[in-house]
């Protein structure tokens, strides 16, 4: 039914959520990681930021995951986890 509502443009707007927090930031490697989890048809999607400085110029980079978490701590706690295996595995290159 899902599938029929947001074909024919049906399909409630995203539930709101929490707003942003600084509690939800975390320095890691250099890099500042965001978590940014959205409500999502009854759950939280797990998404966020991550952020550097290089050479002066601010460079960021949204990610977004289909995991998804029944309370927003948790979604928060995932995020960040996200971010961080994001950072180890291609460091600076997510901003290329």
């Amino acid at each position: 039914m899902s599938f029929l509502k947001s074909l024919f443009g049906r399909r409630a707007a995203r539930e709101e959520s929490p707003a942003p927090d600084p509690a939800h930031a975390q320095d890691y490697k250099g890099f500042v990681i965001r978590a940014a989890p959205f409500k999502n048809e009854g759950q939280f999607q797990t998404a966020g930021s991550i952020e550097k400085e290089i050479d002066g110029v601010k460079h960021e980079h949204k990610f977004l995951r289909a995991d998804r978490h029944t309370s927003f701590e948790d979604a928060v706690s995932f995020s960040l986890g996200k971010g961080r295996q994001i950072i180890d595995e291609q460091g600076e290159r997510i901003f290329r």
